[in-house]
């Protein structure tokens, strides 16, 4: 995500729709857009994160019930904002660039600091608005001050006035939340981290990043898994970001070093090991004893061993028949992949693709995967991976409206690096951290938990 001090006037207003922005006048009205009546937002889209008890999720089909969607009950405008900044962020810097290894030796150094110091005190579990009172804000602004968002006055009254709102955005937007200046549950949980497991996060992470960015490309694709953003990278520079859907902390995304050589167009779907084992066979068993066959349900398609074509009523999900086919969908609007499966050579059995279903990445958590990673906007990376073949965006266009199945090779394959970095600075000074998702950093969950 962007490196920056404050939400700018001119990402304000391309959040606001034309009618907004033509109401808004002034900068302060435009940024009262983007954080009034955001709570109920906030909550809702904390809320769906537990979807139904019986639900089974993977790459794009739901086995079950699904929740209420992101920002449900919440007025449009609050939704839409948290909407396009998830779904549409910033290009910012390069989160290998090599300088900001040096930007991040340099945190460490006043993170220790501040530890040295004492740390920063807790926040109260108090959901704040602006414009709000509470015995909280004295706090807040003193927990702010301590990491550098806050650059006003400590003594001031105990009401959420802009300058103390701004700190907020400020933090939410270098922490991976949506800037939106409400104070809700997973800021707090955020700025609850210990200043003590901030200092290790970057220690961890310094490592990693000097690690990571050895021998990059001069154009490559990177996967930062706890940020859940793509980035395509040339030359040291971002082209293009985007939101991105990676595995569940139970099914995590793999660490890779690799090379895309492959696109298919509009393809079909060959359900992986753990989604057979894990998703479907379960809920087959279960649709079974209600009458049902999952595999009709969902329209998907059973093969034996010599490539047979079975006829889905006569498997017997109780039995370990199912254990031993294998299981394909054919291309369409209700295939998982999408439009476009992207291909890079891999132990894990794992791709990067498009989804028929895009409101996930308009939440700010996108842990939701069986390892592979859905990209928003994958048809911009298309076109950015081959254009030096020729392709243009019409070509692209073209294979997402016909649902032509064509298979594509890179002729010169470009470097992915699947990467797990939960902490970096830039060199601005800005110091960034993403939530530890798979909890590799050695703090404990309350690095995650939010």
């Amino acid at each position: 995500m962007a490196s920056h001090s404050a939400v700018s006037a001119r990402r304000l207003r391309a959040l606001a729709t034309p009618g907004q922005s033509r109401a808004f006048a002034t900068l302060g009205q435009l940024r009262a857009f983007a954080t009034l009546g955001q709570l109920r937002a906030c909550a809702a889209l904390a809320a769906v994160l537990s979807g139904a008890p019986s639900a089974v999720a993977f790459d794009g089909i739901q086995f079950g019930p699904v929740g209420p969607g992101a920002g449900g009950g919440t007025d449009t405008s609050s939704r839409e904002f948290i909407k396009e900044y998830e779904v549409n962020p910033e290009k910012g810097t390069a989160t290998l660039s090599k300088g900001n290894i040096a930007a991040t030796k340099a945190a460490v150094k006043r993170y220790s600091d501040i530890v040295a110091q004492g740390g920063w005190p807790t926040v109260p579990n108090i959901e704040i608005q602006p414009g709000q009172a509470s015995y909280a804000i004295a706090m807040l602004r003193d927990r702010l001050k301590a990491s550098g968002e806050y650059k006003g006055d400590t003594s001031k009254s105990e009401t959420y006035d802009g300058e103390l709102q701004e700190a907020v955005k400020r933090y939410q937007s270098s922490n991976g939340l949506t800037p939106t200046g409400i104070v809700d549950k997973r800021t707090i949980a955020a700025l609850n981290v210990p200043a003590e497991g901030r200092l290790k996060q970057l220690k961890v992470n310094v490592d990693r990043l000097t690690q990571a960015s050895s021998g990059t490309a001069k154009k490559y694709v990177m996967v930062n898994i706890p940020a859940a953003q793509i980035e395509a990278v040339e030359n040291g520079h971002v082209v293009d970001r985007y939101a991105g859907v990676v595995g569940k902390p139970d099914r995590p995304t793999p660490l890779l070093r690799t090379a895309i050589y492959e696109m298919n167009f509009n393809p079909v779907w060959r359900l992986p090991p753990t989604v057979i084992s894990k998703d479907l066979i379960p809920r087959g068993r279960e649709m079974q004893a209600s009458g049902k066959n999952v595999l009709v349900k969902f329209g998907i398609d059973a093969f034996d061993g010599s490539g047979k074509k079975l006829n889905p009523e006569a498997i017997n999900w109780s039995s370990g028949q199912p254990a031993a086919l294998s299981y394909s969908q054919k291309p369409g609007k209700d295939n998982p992949l999408g439009f476009l499966k992207i291909n890079f050579a891999n132990a894990h059995s794992v791709y990067m693709h498009d989804t028929p279903k895009n409101s996930i990445f308009g939440r700010n958590f996108r842990a939701d995967s069986s390892g592979c990673v859905r990209v928003s906007g994958i048809d911009r990376l298309a076109l950015w991976i081959l254009a030096p073949q020729g392709w243009s965006s019409g070509h692209v266009e073209q294979m997402k409206e016909s649902g032509e199945r064509k298979d594509v090779k890179v002729k010169k394959p470009v470097a992915l690096y699947f990467i797990y970095v939960t902490a970096w600075a830039t060199a601005d000074g800005s110091v960034h951290f993403r939530r530890d998702l798979y909890n590799r950093d050695g703090v404990g969950e309350i690095a995650g938990a939010y």
